[in-house]
């Protein structure tokens, strides 16, 4: 059949002559000529789904998918608009493509089944009762366990998971810091625990002298002077008795350690 040019607006009688003709010779022209011809109506649905977000391009690219199905699928004796058709066909692919590609970790099925219930429950109540709805309620509407209402309301917090960068308030002064400012620092904490139970595990080569001496000077931070009169002796005698305890646990940490870390 003669092809429309792709500049020229389509009437309803060609784009039936185009589908039918698709539909019988699998003409990839007539095809081009109606994917053209509906591209503006692709782009307006994906537009209202996407809502600026960065899949914006992921949905137009289902809705054209959409849309050949809907160009192969078509019946034109029902006596429906193609139009009719095709509209609830694309954003059917919309729908899927966004329940199941866009979330940022993975979810069970059914709770990517139940969010979009529970939004239709919540308006239908909120419009009904003139108040939000309660969770029982919500639950009755839709017929599922008020468990299941709760577990698809937390879950769906994870539809977008918050970037390392997202600023979080951290006083009423509005200074923020960032999420990787948080869980991103090492703690040191750990660290120190950690040494402690190393020194812990070898305090057995020490004389008790030397054991007082370490608790001393390391683990209540005494000066030697002050650990010298503690214990009755000199300064000098301390610095000696603290450089020998610190040799001897320096020793029994290497004979201690695995032979793949030792070298």
């Amino acid at each position: 059949m003669a092809q429309p040019s792709q500049t020229m607006k389509l009437t309803k009688e060609e784009v039936y002559e185009l589908i039918i003709d698709f539909q019988q010779t699998e003409n990839k022209h007539s095809q081009l000529a109606l994917v053209e011809h509906y591209t503006g109506l692709v782009q307006s649905l994906a537009k209202k789904y996407s809502k600026g977000k960065s899949f914006h391009e992921d949905l137009k690219q289902v809705g054209m998918i959409g849309l050949l199905g809907a160009i192969r699928r078509y019946d034109p004796t029902i006596g429906k608009p193609f139009e009719a058709f095709a509209i609830p066909t694309i954003i059917g692919e919309i729908k899927r493509f966004l329940r199941d590609k866009t979330w940022s970790v993975h979810v069970p099925r059914r709770i990517k089944e139940l969010g979009p219930k529970i939004k239709v429950a919540v308006d239908a109540l909120t419009n009904e009762n003139q108040r939000s709805p309660k969770v029982q309620e919500i639950a009755d509407y839709i017929g599922v366990t008020e468990e299941e209402v709760l577990e698809t309301m937390e879950m769906g917090k994870s539809y977008q998971a918050l970037s390392v960068d997202h600023a979080i308030e951290a006083d009423s002064e509005g200074s923020t810091v960032t999420l990787l400012d948080i869980i991103g620092s090492q703690d040191q904490g750990y660290e120190k625990v950690n040494q402690k139970l190393m020194l812990q595990s070898v305090l057995h080569v020490l004389t008790d002298r030397e054991k007082e001496i370490i608790a001393c000077t390391f683990s209540k931070n005494m000066s030697q002077k002050e650990t010298g009169e503690q214990l009755g002796i000199s300064q000098m005698h301390v610095s000696r008795l603290q450089r020998r305890a610190i040799q001897k646990l320096k020793e029994a940490l290497l004979n201690d350690m695995p032979p793949e870390l030792n070298r």
